[in-house]
C-alpha cells in the first residue's frame, strides 16, 4: 500500500504541480533581446510607429555588368537596440526606401519578422558588397529564423517584391 501512495505522490509532483504553476513561472521576453538598453525616448508601438529618417542612399549594381539596377534612400541601423527594432511596428514603407543594417563583424546573420507587419525582401551582403542571400516576400509577424547561409556584414530590407520587380539577384552588388 505504501508503494502505491509513494507512486501517487511522485506522479502528483511530476504532472500536477508543474501544470498548476505554469502560469506563475516567469516567461522570457521574446520581442527583443533582454540585454538591450532601451532609449529613454522609445515608445514605439503599432499606434506610435517609428518614422523613416533618410540617412543615406544605396545602389544595387548588376554583377558582371557594373550597371545601376536601382537606387533607394536608406535609414541606417548600426546599434543593437535599433537592429533589434528594425522595421517593427511600421505600417508601410515607400518603394524607394529601405533599411540598411551595419554590423561590426562579418559572420552568418539571421533575421526574423516579429512585430513586422509589412512583408519584406531581406538581402544579406558580404564585406565585398556582394549579395549572398535574398529572402523574398517574408512572412509578416513570424519568428522563423531567416539565416544568411554565408558570412554577411550588412543586411538590406526593402518592400516585398522589390527584388523581383528590379531583377535583383544573389551575386549582384550594393554600394552605399
Amino acid at each position: 500500500m505504501k508503494k502505491i501512495q509513494i507512486i501517487i505522490i511522485l506522479l502528483s509532483i511530476v504532472f500536477i504541480i508543474p501544470t498548476a504553476c505554469k502560469d506563475k513561472l516567469p516567461r522570457p521576453e521574446i520581442d527583443r533581446p533582454a540585454n538591450l538598453v532601451e532609449p529613454e525616448d522609445h515608445n514605439f508601438s503599432f499606434e506610435n510607429p517609428p518614422v523613416f529618417k533618410k540617412e543615406g542612399e544605396l545602389k544595387f549594381i548588376r554583377k558582371g555588368a557594373d550597371t545601376l539596377i536601382s537606387k533607394i534612400d536608406v535609414e541606417i541601423v548600426d546599434n543593437d537596440f535599433d537592429r533589434a527594432l528594425g522595421l517593427m511596428f511600421r505600417p508601410e514603407m515607400k518603394e524607394n526606401r529601405g533599411m540598411l543594417f551595419l554590423f561590426e563583424n562579418e559572420v552568418e546573420q539571421a533575421f526574423w519578422m516579429l512585430n513586422t507587419i509589412i512583408s519584406l525582401d531581406i538581402i544579406y551582403v558580404n564585406s565585398k558588397g556582394e549579395i549572398v542571400k535574398i529572402y523574398k516576400n517574408t512572412k509578416t509577424k513570424s519568428q522563423e529564423s531567416l539565416p544568411s547561409g554565408a558570412a554577411a556584414i550588412h543586411v538590406v530590407e526593402v518592400n516585398a517584391d522589390y527584388c523581383e520587380k528590379y531583377g535583383i539577384e544573389e551575386g549582384d552588388f550594393v554600394e552605399y
